[in-house]
Formats: C-alpha cells, sequence, structure tokens
C-alpha cells in the first residue's frame, strides 16, 4: 500500500466521509439479518455532525481516506458505550478495528472518567464477536434493538487492554 492507517480524533470535516463509510461497512450486518433499517444505515448525516460535537469519535484515515470510525460517550450509569466501530471492507483483518477501541477507551477513561466500557453486536455478527472477545470484552447480556435485532451486550474494565487483533 505505501502509505500507513493512522489513528486520529475526527474533526467535524470528518463527517461526511464517516457517514458514507458507515453506508458501506453495516451492508453486511444488514445483510445478516435481512434488515436494512438497522441504526447506522438510517442515520442522518445531521445525527453524524450531532455525534461528532457531543462524543469521543476516533477515525483511521489512509493518507486522506477515512477507512475507520468508531463513537463513544458516557452512558447514565457512568459505564462509557461504544459503538458504530467500522472499517473500511477493504481493510478489515488487519488491526485498524483494535486500534480504534483502543483510542476511543483510552480517551473516555483519561477524558471522561470511564470505569467500564460497553458495546452491543448482532447475536449474529462472529467477526465482532470474535474482535471484541480478543480485546477484553464479555458477554454480560442480551437486548433487543429497536431495529429488532437481538443484541449481545458486552463489557470491560476501563485499564483491561488484552492483546490488540
Amino acid at each position: 500500500m505505501g502509505m500507513s492507517v493512522t489513528i486520529s480524533e475526527a474533526t467535524e470535516q470528518d463527517a461526511e466521509q464517516i457517514f458514507r463509510l458507515q453506508y458501506l461497512c453495516f451492508q453486511s450486518e444488514a445483510a445478516l439479518y435481512a434488515n436494512y433499517r438497522i441504526a447506522p444505515l438510517v442515520q442522518s448525516l445531521d445525527s453524524v455532525r450531532q455525534e461528532l460535537a457531543a462524543d469521543c469519535v476516533f477515525v483511521a484515515r489512509l493518507g486522506d481516506e477515512v477507512v475507520g470510525s468508531v463513537r463513544g460517550g458516557l452512558t447514565e450509569d457512568g459505564a462509557a458505550a461504544i459503538g458504530k466501530l467500522c472499517v473500511h471492507p477493504r481493510l478489515q483483518g488487519h488491526g485498524i478495528g483494535a486500534r480504534l477501541l483502543r483510542a476511543a477507551e483510552g480517551a473516555l477513561a483519561e477524558e471522561r472518567g470511564a470505569k467500564k466500557f460497553r458495546l452491543f453486536t448482532g447475536h449474529r455478527s462472529e467477526g465482532n464477536l470474535r474482535l471484541y472477545r480478543r480485546v477484553g470484552y464479555e458477554t454480560v447480556g442480551t437486548s433487543q434493538g429497536t431495529d429488532g435485532v437481538m443484541m449481545i451486550v458486552l463489557e470491560k474494565q476501563a485499564g483491561e487492554y488484552a492483546a490488540t487483533a
């Protein structure tokens, strides 16, 4: 490839690239459930911009192209909810998702005082479950998404940085 992927905080100028990337990346998730109304596919560009302003958002860049992203924010119980982790299909399997997770976890713990991290993934999303378990997340329950998809709830304590992908 000739370039290396860098991880950095997202800027307002990244909103459109994140929006397009998210739409591309979550097509495979939608296909798994035969449900193209999952939250990442119906989210508006304005909503992405609002998340950029309010949440901890990191991107993976290859040159000027955003090739991955993740978002996180504190919940009412003080945990950090991490979501919408995505990596461009052509770059999956190279540890970018794990690097994005580590960046978000570090910022959420240091800047926002998160003591634990929580994320959700669809029950059929084996690749996602493998990644999350490899980086230290454990299943703590299930939940039904607003789109009807059964979700696995995973958590880990802040400071538990397992091996990378």
